[in-house]
């Protein structure tokens, strides 16, 4: 099973009136998650293996966007604040013609002991060239960077 590991903090703003992360804000921790895995950073030292997006990837000068068509969290406990980074792991369910479905795992900081899995999410990215609107392919070059990381899309629970 190969994994990225993602390192996201949390802030005290992401706290709801029980002192637990707010579900809202667990969107935003793993859009934050998201874009570290998947977009190149400035510094090649500070980036994911599986980052291959950046402003100019496609052909023709057009820049890239990334749009979530769809999206599901599954809370298997409340995520405390803490100091200490959450271990957002990130695989692909499936890689479709201009889409990823993305899945997640939230847990408690690496060296927790146990390590806790707070919530599984999924979402379905659709690239799209911000010139036209449309959806356009993933490029060979980014379907072999990512092949290592299929693994078993998550199956929620259903109750």
């Amino acid at each position: 099973m190969t994994r990225v590991h993602i390192p996201i903090h949390r802030r005290w703003g992401d706290l709801d009136a029980l002192g637990h992360v707010n579900n809202t804000s667990m969107l935003k921790l793993l859009e934050e998650a998201r874009l570290r895995a998947f977009w190149r950073s400035a510094d090649p030292q500070d980036q994911a293996p599986t980052a291959v997006f950046d402003a100019s990837v496609l052909e023709g000068g057009g820049a890239v966007a990334t749009l979530i068509a769809r999206q599901e969290i599954e809370y298997l406990a409340p995520v405390p604040y803490e100091h200490k980074p959450l271990d957002v792991q990130i695989w692909l369910g499936r890689i479709g013609g201009a889409s990823a479905e993305v899945c997640y795992e939230v847990y408690s900081p690496f060296g927790s002991d146990p390590q806790v899995c707070y919530a599984r999410a999924s979402a379905v990215v659709v690239l799209v060239d911000t010139a036209t609107g449309r959806p356009t392919r993933l490029s060979d070059e980014v379907r072999e960077t990512w092949a290592p990381y299929v693994e078993e899309p998550i199956s929620f629970a259903r109750r």
